[in-house]
């Protein structure tokens, strides 16, 4: 038996309730090994209420390692050559307000939070050698390395996994968990078997992690100069676009923590507080529920700042008249909501900002209507989901020069969330269950210092679609009277105070 099949051969269907079949066909063949049997079997506690100590780096939760060993499990089936991973050496940044957060298709692959990790993955058939003999190697199918242990450090920074841990293997899901210090050798041995490799190749673009990927690929480039490298890139964001049953639970954290902390600012809301305040009230609610971090930086913008996309200065104090946008969003065990409400300032929209709202909620609505398997986010096309919801702003509605507001919606309707608040996916592939995408029109008019934008988070489901963040109120009539009983609270509260 080969070293992949003992080790995701972790009876996933018994550990798992939500595993599906078919994830590797030599898995149940592991219970003819009792003894790694044991040893895996012994690791599920780790992850269900167990009392082994917590390792600094590990998340608020994570999924089984039988999930983990199933994707890699499934890339392997889809290669030819061996893939080699870094994750983040933890040296990515030297602010001193820096926390580790592991690189995304390494963590998407081992469940491993913590610094200087490498991984490196055969080709699951045997024969899958190209011109190379396919009995030449004989060693495991996967291996995670690992720094050694350094008590110095962690009296400083926490214990870290190192591979002379007992248990290490069980903790890990990796049945060989090597020192890193032996990973240059073993791809100068593989380099001689296979002419070819699979990482993940440097691309220049928002997003990218290009020092990291560029790192890696000197590193291969300097260890064994002779070998060609492919990119495995889309063959892992293929992979991460349709979701696990954990990862849409962490998914369903982090949107409840994000529709908490939007109630509390539509109860805060009013003229004369500072975008930063109503940023900070909800980044307080996101960690009070558990959230590891932010998604991404919040988004607070009023007035003028309601229609920059992206703003995140949050120095504006907002005044009388104001349309705010909010596009706050938690982080919860990796995994990012991306929630957007829009609100006057004052709890109360002129008619010109509820006619602007109406018409984008009208846009969302009719994208929510048409979202199900096979529709997609193509700019055109009959399965065009964008394409409704533009044209609906485009045929709705004027801007003060009597043009159509089409122009005014400046972006795409949405994106795949996940461990990356922007995850992988292609905006012209039709949508598929399993994933989870954001559904976000907005008009941005900044000749009136008005944008507005609506965004919510939806799961693909088999026959249509799952709406994760219907809680929160997206009515404007209901927004409104949620702002107005908190601002009577207030009242209330400062007339005892006089009192």
């Amino acid at each position: 038996m080969s070293g992949r099949a003992k080790n995701t051969a972790s009876s996933v269907a018994a550990w798992w309730p939500f595993s599906r079949t078919g994830t590797t066909r030599r898995a149940f063949s592991l219970i003819s090994h009792p003894a790694l049997f044991a040893a895996l079997l012994g690791a599920v506690p780790l992850f269900w209420g167990s009392a082994q100590p917590t390792q600094a780096q590990e998340r608020r939760d994570r999924e089984p390692n039988s999930v983990y060993a199933a994707r890699r499990a499934k890339l392997a089936a889809q290669v030819d050559a061996p893939v080699l991973l870094w994750g983040f050496t933890g040296r990515e940044e030297s602010a001193q307000a820096y926390i580790f957060r592991q690189e995304d298709n390494f963590y998407y692959l081992t469940g491993h939070n913590e610094e200087g990790a490498g991984l490196i993955l055969l080709p699951a058939a045997r024969g899958n050698r190209g011109s190379v003999p396919a009995t030449t190697w004989d060693g495991p199918e996967e291996m995670l390395f690992l720094p050694p242990k350094n008590p110095t450090k962690e009296k400083w920074n926490g214990p870290r996994m190192s591979p002379l841990d007992p248990g290490i293997q069980a903790r890990t899901g990796f049945v060989s968990v090597l020192p890193y210090s032996e990973m240059r050798a073993t791809l100068e041995r593989l380099a001689k078997l296979y002419p070819t490799l699979y990482t993940i190749l440097p691309y220049e673009k928002e997003n990218g992690g290009y020092p990291h990927e560029k790192a890696v690929v000197d590193w291969i480039h300097t260890s064994v100069p002779q070998t060609n490298l492919k990119d495995i890139r889309s063959s892992i964001g293929e992979l991460r676009q349709i979701k696990s049953p954990g990862e849409i639970a962490f998914l369903r954290q982090a949107i409840e923590l994000s529709l908490d902390a939007q109630l509390a600012a539509m109860r805060m809301m009013r003229p004369g507080l500072h975008e930063y305040e109503i940023a900070a009230k909800m980044v307080e609610i996101h960690a009070m529920g558990g959230s590891e971090a932010e998604g991404y930086a919040p988004i607070v913008g009023a007035g003028p700042n309601s229609t920059m996309l992206h703003y995140d200065k949050l120095a504006r104090t907002i005044a009388e008249g104001d349309i705010v946008v909010l596009d706050v969003g938690a982080q919860y065990s990796g995994y990012s909501a991306d929630i957007t409400r829009t609100l006057p300032a004052n709890g109360k929209f002129t008619s010109r900002q509820r006619e602007i709202y109406e018409i984008v909620l009208g846009a969302q609505n009719a994208a929510l209507a048409a979202i199900k398997p096979g529709m997609d986010y193509c700019q055109k096309g009959a399965k065009s989901a964008y394409k409704i919801s533009y044209d609906y702003i485009n045929y709705h509605g004027k801007d003060l020069h009597g043009k159509s507001l089409g122009q005014y919606f400046i972006h795409g309707l949405g994106h795949h969330i996940g461990l990356d608040v922007h995850d992988p996916g292609e905006y012209c592939k039709p949508l598929e269950p399993g994933m989870v995408i954001t559904v976000e029109p907005g008009i941005y008019i900044p000749e009136e210092n008005l944008g507005v934008r609506i965004e919510d988070d939806i799961l693909i489901t088999e026959t249509g679609s799952k709406f994760l963040s219907e809680r929160l109120p997206r009515d404007p009539a209901e927004i409104e009277r949620i702002m107005a009983e908190a601002a009577a609270e207030r009242a209330k509260e400062h007339q005892k105070g006089d009192d």
